[in-house]
């Protein structure tokens, strides 16, 4: 199990949060968009292999929405 530290509440179990994935840039609300590009922007991931940046939520604690960088290659939180 992770331990992942809440700016908030500190360390906790990884069953205290939501993993949300990797953070995603919205588009210019002014921008036209068709169906392809806007099924890039919610569905294509880059699965990176190795540090990268995810949206956590700690739904069990203060409820803050929060950046934790994971390695995929060994799953451990880093600093």
């Amino acid at each position: 199990m992770l331990s992942i530290t809440c700016p908030h509440c500190g360390p906790r179990a990884e069953i205290e949060f939501l993993c949300a994935g990797e953070p995603v840039a919205r588009p210019d609300a002014s921008a036209p968009l068709d169906g392809a590009a806007l099924a890039a922007i919610l569905y294509e991931r880059d699965n990176v292999r190795g540090p990268h940046e995810e949206l956590w939520w700690h739904r069990h604690g203060c409820r803050a929405w929060f950046r934790v960088v994971r390695d995929t290659r060994d799953n451990a939180v880093l600093p």
